[in-house]
């Protein structure tokens, strides 16, 4: 009796204390939250700590952890943790977890001693991460914090561009057309961008062709923090099962004969009636200094959160990158300009993705998410 007793308790003992040589396999990540200054993990199994990487990248500053031979439980995971926390499968036995700071931290990281089950990362001492559960010194600095946001909020104009319209179908495949697809997107942007207090105005709100000066008049007029003009790819029949992913680009001239071909085709619509000197003026004119580096930063801002969210549901979604062109359509907004590419409409698989209401709404949260990083990192800049 005495040596049964014995053997259970040392049975318990292993269990508590070395669990991960009692679990094999996939383990998965079911629910992430951020509380009381700690983004806390939660998995089906217990964790084995080899099977946890940490490293850090600048510019900005991100402290990263890779959990290997992990999935996500779930869609719902990565979501409501705030701007600065992404979680997202990195491949296919990869989950990686992304915690960016305006300045480099050491954060502290533990698995809880009563549950092998749970991780835990301290976060920066920054006002982007207070959430319920914080200590009430934490929510006394929040609190006005917020309240400063949200009255920015309300004077940051966007708008947002569905490109083609009326006789300009765009690309067409599969009998559907881009110009549907791009208003219904923007459409859902902006219900997205309206619900976190922001002012937003669509170029076109129906089936309608706008001239070049047409779609940027009313950035100008608005005084809009940021222009975004969303389309879709395209490509020949020869190519089409190849090409496919989400690409994001702002205004430059480049060498990259890919890049160049995509503008030619948003460009041909656009510029009828516009000789090539004019052309070549218009785009000089405005290829350097502020507008174009805060393009870049906002075209970033954007794609990783699309990237991010895509991938929640659709792991296979390819990514195109953040690249440059000489898209007209951004020349005249006088501000932060990017045009996104959210999918191929020639690829099959992605066009029938491409629409579905689900992936659409995915598309414009991550997009939403995008706009909003990019001018919480702007409103830090000007308060510094």
């Amino acid at each position: 009796m005495l040596r049964r007793s014995y053997l259970l308790l040392v049975f318990i003992m292993t269990m508590f204390f070395f669990p991960p040589s009692l679990f094999g396999g996939m383990n998965s990540m079911t629910k992430a939250i951020v509380s009381q200054g700690e983004l806390k993990l939660f998995f089906a199994k217990p964790l084995e700590k080899q099977k946890i990487k940490h490293f850090t990248l600048p510019n900005p500053h991100r402290e990263i952890y890779d959990f290997i031979d992990m999935r996500l439980g779930h869609s719902r995971v990565p979501l409501g943790l705030g701007n600065n926390i992404r979680i997202a499968q990195n491949n296919a036995t990869t989950v990686r977890v992304v915690i960016e700071s305006r300045r480099p931290f050491e954060p502290t990281a533990y698995q809880s001693l009563f549950s092998k089950s749970t991780y835990h990362i301290s976060l920066p001492k920054n006002s982007a991460y207070i959430q319920k559960g914080s200590s009430p010194a934490q929510q006394a600095y929040a609190k006005p914090q917020a309240q400063k946001t949200t009255a920015r909020r309300h004077t940051e104009v966007i708008v947002i561009d569905a490109g083609h319209g009326g006789h300009d179908g765009g690309a067409i495949a599969g009998g559907k057309r881009e110009k549907e697809l791009v208003l219904a997107i923007s459409r859902k942007v902006e219900k997205q961008l309206k619900k976190r207090g922001y002012p937003v105005y669509l170029t076109r709100g129906s089936d309608r062709f706008l001239k070049l000066d047409e779609r940027t008049r009313i950035a100008d007029r608005k005084d809009a923090k940021v222009f975004i003009s969303i389309h879709a790819n395209s490509i020949d029949k020869s190519k089409q099962d190849k090409m496919e992913g989400i690409e994001t680009f702002f205004l430059q001239n480049t060498r990259d004969e890919r890049s160049k071909r995509i503008a030619a085709r948003e460009n041909e619509a656009v510029l009828k009636g516009t000789d090539n000197v004019s052309k070549h003026v218009i785009i000089d004119s405005v290829l350097s200094g502020p507008k174009i580096v805060e393009s870049n930063k906002l075209a970033i801002d954007i794609h990783r959160r699309m990237m991010t969210n895509a991938r929640t549901l659709y792991r296979d979604v390819k990514d195109g990158g953040v690249r440059h062109a000489p898209f007209y359509v951004l020349v005249g907004a006088s501000r932060p300009s990017v045009l996104i590419e959210v999918g191929y409409i020639s690829h099959p698989k992605e066009r029938k993705r491409l629409f579905t209401t689900e992936y659409q709404n995915i598309l414009a949260k991550g997009i939403a998410e995008g706009i909003e990083n990019y001018l919480f990192n702007r409103r830090k800049e000007i308060d510094f």
